[in-house]
């Protein structure tokens, strides 16, 4: 994810005719198992990974992170291990102590080892060898998991020199797992940080999923910089959908240092399309890019700018995650295609069964956040003296604002014009009652906060 280099793409042609070929597979699936490019539970029913990252093995003890996360909505975690080469061990103990905190709640584990990141550019980074050796070291902890585990064989294994041989690397990577009798679902990291900007991972995918005897294995794709406009996004996932390789976004961010990726992109394609995210991350990041942390000192009651955008915003995990089956959760065949509303508790007073009287409301503007071009906001709709059944929110942007995102409300704008009603779930407030909702905007210049009106019905 350094910087973004300008390469050939090789047309797939050559290699589509071995991956149409590929069908369900040929074991009975003991866990999770690849069809047809989409990925199965152990249940047979489609599974959709929406989730986020945990930096576990730099914060073990925040193992409360596991079941916020999951309240927030997510269906999956994707873990940072370490294989002692780089950062202290996880030993066998530790990771199977992480999948039973998974397990107890209902989260499916992608595990990954962080010490190949960069291998070729970065000191200290390890080879995908080196990483499976450190996968057979821990197996009394994988064995008997493959409903709940994924192994995600190296995070980000090269960076921008020396990528040439990732398809080797990885198909052998992938065989020595075989071999040994690991029968999970294996997930594997794209060269150049992750961003695959050389193609590297998009044009030998399908010779890397025909290495794998059980044909078992969902490629990862990680979206920062380099994935900057629409184009580029469809693009590159779109190609693998044409050629039924599975495919996931194993990271990605709202902005990053090296350009600033399209995140509303990654989102709706992604949902449009039945294709995985995992976001990164939940909490702890340092080295400049603080801002990737979604909540606030791994508070789930502080979420950042990114933390709402991806649990709470269109196409974000709180709308779209579906619980695996494996754990009682009802996953469709075909995933939705469209945003539906996240939902959100009741209110605290609960709503008559005739319509209150009409107690008017108030409304306050806030400035969550705010970075160079553009700025979170976040407005609290309260009741006045009589309950209400909903509410309409209005005002107009002074400096050529406009709102991009939105979550909780309705927004449309007209103009420098803003107006906002309510969700179907929050409309009725009790008389003094409260509720918030929350945008994403661009800005030109300065984010002056307007002034705000309240127009109850």
């Amino acid at each position: 994810m350094r910087k973004r280099l300008s390469v050939a793409g090789v047309a797939l042609l050559t290699v589509l005719a071995a991956v149409f070929a590929f069908g369900p597979p040929a074991h009975a699936a003991a866990g999770f198992s690849v069809a047809d490019g989409k990925l199965y539970d152990a249940n047979g029913n489609e599974f959709v990974m929406r989730g986020v990252n945990h930096a576990h093995t730099w914060y073990q003890q925040q193992t409360s992170s596991f079941a916020n996360i999951k309240a927030l909505g997510a269906n999956t975690v994707r873990v940072v291990l370490a294989s002692g080469d780089r950062w202290a061990e996880n030993d066998t103990a530790d990771v199977a102590n992480v999948i039973s905190l998974c397990r107890a709640n209902k989260l499916i584990c992608v595990l990954e080892v962080h010490d190949t990141t960069g291998y070729g550019e970065q000191s200290g980074a390890i080879t995908l060898d080196r990483a499976v050796d450190y996968w057979l070291s821990i197996a009394s902890a994988l064995a008997g998991q493959e409903k709940y585990v994924i192994v995600n064989i190296g995070n980000e294994p090269y960076g921008n020199q020396g990528y040439g041989t990732w398809a080797t690397d990885s198909a052998n990577a992938i065989k020595r797992l075989r071999t040994a009798g690991l029968a999970h679902t294996i997930m594997v990291d794209a060269p150049n940080w992750g961003q695959d900007w050389s193609f590297t991972m998009r044009d030998n995918a399908a010779s890397v999923f025909a290495a794998d005897p059980q044909k078992n294995t969902v490629f990862s794709i990680h979206m920062y910089g380099v994935f900057d406009t629409a184009a580029e996004i469809s693009d590159y996932l779109g190609r693998f959908r044409t050629a039924k390789l599975p495919i996931v976004v194993g990271e990605f961010g709202f902005d990053h240092s090296d350009g600033n990726p399209d995140e509303d992109t990654i989102l709706s394609y992604t949902q449009a399309n039945g294709i995985g995210y995992l976001g990164w991350s939940w909490s702890g990041n340092g080295g400049g890019v603080e801002y990737l942390d979604m909540t606030t000192n791994f508070n789930p009651a502080a979420l950042t700018t990114w933390g709402q955008r991806i649990f709470n915003g269109a196409d974000g995990i709180k709308a779209t995650a579906r619980e695996a089956s494996v754990y009682g959760g009802v996953t469709p065949t075909t995933p939705p295609t469209t945003s539906t509303p996240p939902t959100t508790a009741p209110p605290t007073t609960p709503p008559p069964t005739t319509p209150p009287a009409n107690g008017g409301c108030t409304a306050t503007y806030t400035i969550v956040n705010q970075w160079q071009g553009g700025f979170q906001g976040e407005v609290t709709v309260t009741a006045g003296s009589a309950a209400i059944n909903g509410w309409t929110t209005r005002w107009t942007f002074a400096n050529g604002q406009s709102v991009s995102q939105s979550w909780n409300a309705t927004v449309t704008s007209s103009g420098s014009s803003v107006t906002a009603t309510n969700a179907g779930y929050n409309g009725r407030l009790g008389a003094g009652a409260s509720t918030s909702f929350g945008f994403v905007g661009s800005a030109g210049g300065t984010t002056a906060v307007p002034a705000v009106t309240c127009t109850a019905s």
